[in-house]
C-alpha cells in the first residue's frame, strides 16, 4: 500500500496512528499541502485524487481511496485486529459520532485551503489564527459535552482506542498549538492524557507547521 500523506496534517495524522495500531508499515508518499505551489493542487496529484486533500491510500490493487474515515474503516474491515470500532453498536455510533464532530464540524472550516479563501477577502493572518480558534473552541465544546454525557471507560468509547480518539488526538495537539489549553475541556483532556500514553499516538500526532 501506498499512503499519500502530509507531516502537518491532521487528517493524515489519523490515518498514520490507525496503521500503526495495526502494525502496518505502508509506502508514506508525502505531498506539500501549503503555498501557491504545493503538490496537492498540481496537475499530477488532481488526476490521482481530484479532490487535492491528503491522505489519500493506494491499495495495492490500484484502487484509491480518499477521506480519513473511509480508509481508516477500510482497514479496520480488511485488518481486524486490533478493532478500531467497539462491538457494542451504540458504542460504535458513538464512536463515529466524535469522529464526524471533529471532521465536519471543526476541520472542515480550518484547513489551509480556508485559510488561504479568507487572506484572498483580506483577512490578515491574526484575523485567520482569530477564526480557527473560534471554530476549534466551539466544535471542541461541543464534543467536550458529547463525552460528559456519553463516555465511558479510559477513551471516547470504552477502554480501548477507536476511530473517535483517532480523530479526536490530534485535533486536540492543534489545539493547543494554536493557543488554546485542553483545561478548557476536562472530558477531552482526560482522554488525550489516556492517548499520550499509547506510543501510535505520540509518535504520528501531527508535526507544527514550520
Amino acid at each position: 500500500m501506498k499512503l499519500y500523506s502530509n507531516e502537518i496534517s491532521s487528517a493524515a495524522s489519523r490515518v498514520r496512528i490507525a496503521l500503526a495500531l495495526k502494525g502496518i508499515t505502508p509506502e508514506l508518499l508525502p505531498v506539500s499541502i501549503l503555498g501557491p505551489d504545493a503538490e496537492n493542487r498540481q496537475r499530477d496529484y488532481l488526476d490521482l485524487n481530484p479532490q487535492g486533500l491528503v491522505p489519500a491510500l493506494l491499495t495495492e490493487n490500484g484502487t484509491l481511496i480518499t477521506q480519513s474515515l473511509s480508509i481508516i474503516e477500510y482497514l479496520d474491515e480488511r485488518f481486524p485486529q486490533p478493532p478500531l470500532l467497539p462491538a457494542d453498536a451504540e458504542a460504535r455510533a458513538f464512536s463515529r459520532t466524535v469522529a464526524l464532530a471533529i471532521a465536519a464540524e471543526i476541520h472542515a472550516l480550518v484547513p489551509p485551503r480556508v485559510a488561504a479563501q479568507l487572506g484572498s477577502l483580506g483577512l490578515d493572518a491574526t484575523a485567520i489564527g482569530d477564526w480557527n480558534r473560534h471554530w476549534v473552541r466551539e466544535g471542541l465544546s461541543a464534543v467536550d459535552a458529547l463525552l460528559a454525557s456519553r463516555r465511558y471507560g479510559s477513551y471516547v468509547a470504552g477502554d480501548q482506542p477507536s476511530v473517535g480518539d483517532l480523530f479526536l488526538f490530534p485535533q486536540a495537539v492543534n489545539a493547543e498549538r494554536a493557543g488554546l489549553p485542553l483545561s478548557l475541556w476536562p472530558n477531552i483532556a482526560a482522554v488525550v492524557g489516556k492517548l499520550r500514553g499509547v506510543s501510535a499516538f505520540v509518535e504520528n500526532a501531527p508535526a507544527p507547521r514550520k
